[in-house]
């Protein structure tokens, strides 16, 4: 957009001097509306390049990243040799973050059980999503190249373990805009009190105007920090003010043609409008008592429970992509929290029921079938005991980047379906390897979009989410 504008400019600059007549036509067909909105209105619903099955997307991001072992990757072989030393072919050469020397093999504690038609696999942490085992898409070949928290939450986000990238959420309301004028096309909701390990960057919009960043809500206080009234304004006082900035900006705009102008005009005007809005919208108290039962929220806490229904009353209202950060799932061992047994179990109650209800309600409300769900963290965890704890009571797993397991639900994705497989020993995908830049490509293609053509031309190339990899993984899809 920025580039249009400058040629914009230098055109009109030129036909100014010919004729004022000619040039008035050629400017005001320069600055119609582009592909991706207008410049006044950047967010208005877009389509996608072809029919996707998802309108919208609610992203639960497990920060720490679960010891999938443990929840969703059976593994009877790795149960047999529990305590037993690793193998040297599993170990050797490779890098962990806090394991050295020759690690002890780990089988779970956990009790697994098949569920749902077709059979899936599931531990006994998971008791509420055994019941929607038929609505859920397993992934167990994942595979990513980061194995430290920041970079590797980074890399499932941007596509990039360096911060500066557009995030999942920047790059699909680009592409989509918005369904309601009221609310921001991407909210950012986080709980257990802790930011993402990739902070802000986790949810930011990079080089893409920053009127694609996620707007991050609160679930107890005011939902967005500076959008109300400061003391003294009445809400006439904050539209005379807005009023007068706006012709400011749009002067500068004129002037300077820089893209962000546009976007701090756009912004303005959506926090005015968010005022009535967000707050209507972020009141759990119009709930009945059994929704608000059944996700396990309280009006006024701060909690995931609260967030999946904040989520759904979001997604209900129009919001394009709405992103749950939840701390607390990095079960290396290193205190009782982090254990694998009592420690999990106690962590898995404030995520699994609230999920379980998210997924029941979007179905009886009609919305499950064109909203995709997605629930995972950055990597898995090792087959093995994390090397600091090894030798003590508390049993936790390092960080493992080679095979680990996503979830998904919802709009276009087969439901009870498991999809490739790690070896007996977790240690390596065995059958249909999913990268992160398959991954975050079939994300993209269910929201009805090919990813080597959602580009952003910056610094003289044309960026995309997925670099330039990625492969569709069409054994996912309905």
């Amino acid at each position: 957009m920025y580039q249009d504008i400058l040629q914009a400019r230098t055109r009109r600059h030129f036909l100014r001097e010919t004729s004022a007549g000619i040039g008035g036509i050629a400017l005001a067909s320069l600055l119609q509306d582009d592909a991706r909105g207008s410049i006044d209105e950047p967010l208005i619903p877009q389509e996608a390049r072809f029919e996707g099955k998802a309108k919208r997307v609610i992203y639960l991001h497990l920060t720490g990243s679960p010891p999938h072992l443990d929840l969703w990757d059976y593994k009877p072989e790795l149960v047999k040799r529990d305590g037993q030393l690793c193998p040297d072919e599993y170990y050797q050469g490779k890098k962990f973050a806090f394991t050295s020397g020759r690690p002890t093999l780990l089988g779970t504690r956990r009790q697994f059980a098949q569920y749902g038609k077709q059979g899936l696999w599931m531990s006994d942490a998971l008791p509420h999503l055994q019941e929607v085992a038929d609505e859920l898409c397993v992934i167990k070949s994942m595979n990513t190249d980061q194995f430290n928290h920041a970079p590797a939450e980074l890399f499932v986000y941007t596509g990039s373990p360096r911060p500066g990238r557009p995030s999942l959420g920047s790059w699909v309301t680009y592409g989509l805009g918005s369904e309601n004028a009221n609310l921001p096309g991407f909210v950012v909701l986080i709980s257990s009190g802790v930011q993402p390990n990739g902070g802000k960057n986790s949810f930011g919009s990079g080089f893409l105007p920053s009127v694609y960043q996620g707007v991050q809500c609160r679930s107890k206080g005011d939902p967005v920090l500076y959008a109300s009234d400061p003391a003294g304004f009445d809400r006439q006082l904050r539209r005379s003010s807005l009023d007068a900035l706006k012709k400011l900006n749009e002067l500068q705009a004129k002037e300077f043609g820089h893209p962000e102008t546009l976007t701090r005009i756009a912004q303005y005007e959506l926090a005015f409008r968010m005022q009535m809005s967000v707050p209507e919208v972020m009141d759990i108290s119009k709930e009945s008592p059994k929704t608000l039962e059944a996700y396990g929220a309280q009006p006024g806490a701060s909690s995931f429970g609260n967030n999946c229904l904040l989520a759904r009353r979001l997604v209900e209202q129009g919001v394009r992509y709405v992103q749950l950060f939840d701390w607390g799932w990095d079960f290396h061992g290193t205190n009782p929290a982090e254990d694998i047994r009592d420690g999990l179990t106690k962590k898995c109650a404030t995520m699994e029921k609230p999920v379980a209800a998210l997924i029941k309600d979007l179905r009886q409300r009609g919305l499950l079938d064109d909203t995709l769900i997605i629930l995972g963290g950055e990597f898995g965890r090792t087959p093995f005991r994390e090397g600091r704890t090894a030798k003590g009571d508390v049993l936790g797993r390092d960080h493992f980047p080679d095979c680990y397991t996503m979830v998904m639900a919802g709009a276009g994705v087969k439901g009870g379906h498991s999809h490739g497989a790690s070896d007996d020993l977790g240690f390596s995908v065995a059958r249909d390897k999913v990268h992160v830049h398959d991954f975050q490509a079939t994300i993209l293609h269910l929201l009805g979009f090919d990813h080597e053509k959602l580009t952003y031309r910056f610094q003289g190339r044309d960026f995309r989410l997925t670099d330039v990899h990625g492969e569709v993984v069409k054994g996912v899809l309905s």
